[in-house]
């Protein structure tokens, strides 16, 4: 249970740097690092298929769009950055506090229960569901993939031009 509330308190520490730094490379990487540790969380709660998808959708194919659609945008000027940083924190300054506030009075007065998720009565081997028994999920991870290539390539084609 300690691990679970330490990858929790990963989870809200990289998520709040994703919405409080200015610079969109490190958004990207905060919101990667913020999905990668979210799908070990839903793995540990003993849904595999869910942690795939998350980690490689999540973290691994939107990233790259993102960093891809941030490499075709101007650059800003360092006191462009400057103001953007000021006007950020003048907006959210109360974004950390109150998450403090909050994770204090849920450590202080939640009791957190112990949770035994049952073993599940079918097939163990992984492999085996999602290669015969899952195709539909499958099919849909495959079709999310391929979308993003092809999204990808359509963007460098237009760059060409």
């Amino acid at each position: 249970m300690t691990i679970n509330i330490m990858l929790l308190f990963g989870l809200v520490i990289s998520g709040l740097w994703t919405v409080m730094t200015v610079r969109l490379i490190r958004a990207i990487v905060g919101l990667a690092v913020t999905s990668a540790i979210l799908s070990v969380l839903i793995y540990r709660l003993g849904a595999p298929f869910a942690a795939v998808f998350e980690l490689s959708v999540c973290a691994g194919l939107i990233p790259v769009i993102f960093i891809i659609t941030v490499n075709f945008t101007e650059r800003i000027t360092k006191e462009r950055l400057r103001e953007r940083r000021k006007e950020r924190f003048v907006k959210f300054w109360y974004l950390p506090v109150v998450i403090g506030i909050s994770c204090l009075l849920l450590i202080k007065y939640l009791k957190i229960p112990q949770f035994s998720l049952p073993a599940p009565a079918q097939e163990q081997d992984v492999r085996n569901v999602l290669w015969n028994m899952r195709h539909l999920d499958l099919l849909g991870q495959i079709v999310v993939l391929l979308a993003g290539a092809l999204g990808v390539a359509v963007l460098f084609k237009e760059h060409k031009k």
